[in-house]
């Protein structure tokens, strides 16, 4: 430990890397009651804590060493940092890198001088071609997390923390992949402030640190999920895993749904759009404090925002799902009779509840002879997951048949877009595409200026925080009464376009 603490105090990591602020997040602090900080490192060059500890290996390296250039396996923060390091040092970098990695990750690399080599569909797959290719050229390999330097480098990550805020802390929660911004945070944090938790945080499906801690030994996980694939790693390392069981005081796991709330988090209160990984360690936050309550008192809860690297066409994922990662939204599918009236009780039932996703489609007469409709549903949440078990509750005894959806990973994934299709017998359905204002009672009023004997055949909508709703909806209204809807339409006021002709409902939605 003195030896890393010493490598830690002479780290040359200032060459490239900038101290990064610790900010504040003030509304999860209002939420949580008590204070939360985040320490920036998407905010250094490569937008990444990364280039710490890869610069810092990189600056042992004598000229014998540089001239023979360098390699690393890495899924895209390593590689910035190695090829940004390289081109600083005057040596060349290849980087080999999961074929999985978000290229605008790749690309960074690239454009930092790295030559890339892709390999492999997860980091140990590129990382057996890495040590390979460092064994024939000769390049001198930067491991990304298991070098006595490398953890050197993150560590200097902690020291910031303990300079930056003299106040009591309660905690700081670390993002864990192979294990080395942990390890070297928790050498230096416990040496200078032994009274101040260090927690590792871990995807559910990545989590190799608590699998080798619990083992006692390193173990190699049969594989690991890659939306966080900043540490999708199989394999802790030795000395990673050496330090992290004898320092950390807990390591904390969390699902991806809760890591997609932690970026709204980060979002919300500076802003910025952290990678997955980056919001992993607030995640870990969040969970660890719902299970130890505490007051501004006990000290600071600190986060790692480890990075920023994040593609921008992932963010509608992201999007989807950090409403149930927070637990404010309840998808429920609900069976009722298939009845206008019904659909306006079953609202009225939501008890002013804001209704965020209603996906529904005609399916005809059911075996006893009622109709009956499934419906798809999204309610939003305000106080806890409480509120969404009385909401159920409430509905069952009210006669209406209830699944909870919110956990359900097929549902959230495909069943919810899959909610429609072809209806037969329904030879004069009108698909009409509206938008509804985004305020209470748009549905309901909706419903109220269809005449009783138009059937709603049709309706799919999903709030997406835009001013107006957009609704898909289908109704089978008899030739002679088509004027009669014209005109209902226009009263409603609710702008909107006839799309019975489009191919896409045509080919899709149309009974054969």
């Amino acid at each position: 430990m003195q030896e890393t603490l010493r490598r830690i105090l002479t780290a040359r990591v200032y060459d490239v890397a900038v101290q990064t602020p610790l900010d504040p997040l003030p509304r999860l602090s209002a939420r949580l009651g008590r204070p939360v900080l985040q320490k920036r490192e998407d905010l250094q060059p490569i937008f990444s804590f990364k280039i710490r500890g890869a610069y810092n290996r990189i600056a042992t390296l004598d000229a014998e060493q540089l001239a023979r250039g360098v390699i690393c396996a890495s899924a895209g923060n390593h590689a910035q940092g190695v090829a940004f390091a390289a081109r600083k040092r005057g040596t060349t970098a290849t980087i080999v890198m999961p074929v999985t990695t978000p290229p605008i990750k790749v690309a960074a690399v690239r454009a930092l001088g790295g030559t890339v080599i892709l390999h492999g569909d997860a980091f140990d797959e590129a990382f057996a071609e890495a040590s390979r290719r460092a064994e024939t050229d000769g390049a001198v390999f930067i491991h990304p997390f298991d070098d006595p330097y490398v953890i050197a480098g993150q560590g200097t990550v902690g020291l910031e923390i303990t300079r930056q805020h003299s106040e009591p802390i309660a905690a700081i929660f670390v993002p864990i992949g192979g294990g080395g911004l942990a390890a070297g945070i928790a050498t230096i944090v416990k040496f200078l402030r032994p009274e101040t938790k260090v927690i590792g945080v871990e995807p559910v499906d990545a989590a190799c640190m608590q699998a080798a801690i619990a083992a006692g030994e390193v173990v190699t996980l049969n594989q690991v999920g890659l939306f966080c694939d900043g540490v999708a790693v199989r394999r802790a390392g030795s000395e990673t895993f050496r330090l992290c069981r004898d320092l950390l005081d807990d390591i904390v796991t969390v699902d991806n749904d809760s890591i997609c709330a932690a970026i709204k988090d980060i979002f919300d209160d500076s802003r910025a759009v952290a990678e997955p990984s980056g919001a992993l360690a607030l995640a870990g936050l969040k969970a660890w404090a719902a299970a130890h309550p505490g007051t501004a008192e006990d000290g600071a809860l600190i986060a790692i925002n480890s990075g920023a690297n994040v593609n921008f066409d992932r963010l509608r994922h992201i999007a989807e799902r950090a409403e149930i990662g927070e637990g404010t939204e309840a998808l429920l599918a609900v069976a009722m009779a298939d009845d206008r009236a019904v659909y306006s009780r079953f609202l009225n039932a939501l008890d002013g509840r804001s209704v965020t996703e209603f996906n529904y489609r005609w399916s005809g007469e059911g075996h006893s002879g009622q109709a009956r409709a499934h419906i798809f549903v999204g309610v939003a949440i305000k106080q806890g997951p409480h509120e969404k078990d009385d909401l159920i509750s409430t509905l069952i005894a009210d006669g209406y048949e209830v699944e909870d959806m919110s956990d359900n990973e097929t549902a959230k994934l495909h069943v919810r877009h899959m909610v429609g299709g072809r209806a037969a017998g329904l030879p004069h359905e009108r698909i009409l595409r509206f938008e509804f204002p985004e305020r209470p009672g748009a549905f309901l009023k909706f419903l109220n200026s269809l005449r009783p004997a138009w059937a709603l055949t049709l309706f799919h909508y999903r709030n997406h925080g835009d001013d107006v709703g957009r609704v898909l909806a289908g109704i089978s209204v008899p030739p002679a009464e088509q004027p009669a809807l014209t005109a209902a339409l226009a009263e409603l006021g609710y702008p909107y376009v006839d799309e019975t002709d489009n191919p896409a409902s045509r080919l899709f939605l149309e009974a054969v």
